[in-house]
């Protein structure tokens, strides 16, 4: 029987650069699986998921689009409680695709989201594959830079990151000043915390960019991209 991969994926840089991971090794990435969280989430990258469908048709590959709700928000009295909540919907979702080989996942440092993967993983009897995990967060930005990702941070919360942000690429240039703002302010490299969020445009593995108009939100404080139209090139 051939082994088939299902792959994490937000079309964010991580979840993205996992894939791609993924395929220069080989696997047989047959689905992606995008969960549209909602407006936050502690499990799932939440901005611009619905472009998620664009970079799937530009890679080839299959989507499923699990929406789950309110993700028993209401019920959860902590963060661990509306974690496990989260999870549940993907893993539903992830049952009905047996036989399955395994998952690959884009988490870099969050115990809190790969202890859930992994233990929804064994519950389902597959594999993870997680090839950015405890990775150097630089190291992991220069080689998506280096292998032709075309990144766009399209949402930032944290001190350091104004206006200015939104829409920027990710670049050699904006990597140098977010290590500046690590070491100032404790802005994680790849955003990890949540500091900012991207979109992966386009890059090796896709066949056609994204293209995109757009427009800045921003309270003060935090903001995002707005997305007014999207295709590919």
């Amino acid at each position: 029987m051939t082994d088939q991969w299902v792959s994490l994926f937000s079309g964010g840089k991580d979840s993205s650069w996992a894939l791609y991971r993924a395929l220069e090794d080989g696997l047989n990435v047959t689905r992606l699986v995008t969960v549209h969280p909602g407006d936050d989430s502690y499990m799932y990258h939440v901005p611009a998921t619905e472009l998620a469908s664009l970079a799937a048709e530009s890679l080839g590959i299959d989507l499923i689009d699990v929406e789950p709700g309110d993700l028993g928000a209401e019920s959860a009295t902590d963060s661990g409680a509306q974690g496990d909540a989260e999870l549940e919907p993907l893993e539903a979702a992830l049952g009905e695709l047996s036989p399955l080989t395994g998952v690959i996942a884009g988490a870099v440092e969050s115990e809190f989201q790969t202890s859930r993967i992994e233990a929804m993983c064994d519950r389902l009897g597959i594999d993870l594959y997680a090839p950015l995990w405890q990775r150097d967060p630089v190291d992991l930005a220069e080689a998506m830079l280096d292998a032709g990702f075309e990144i766009m941070i399209v949402q930032v919360a944290a001190a350091g990151l104004d206006e200015s942000w939104l829409g920027r690429r990710l670049d050699a240039d904006a990597l140098d000043e977010l290590v500046a703002l690590n070491e100032t302010y404790g802005v994680h490299p790849l955003g990890e915390g949540g500091e900012f969020e991207t979109l992966v445009t386009d890059g090796p593995h896709m066949t056609r960019p994204i293209e995109l108009e757009w427009e800045r939100v921003w309270d003060g404080s935090r903001g995002h991209v707005r997305v007014t139209d999207a295709r590919l090139g």
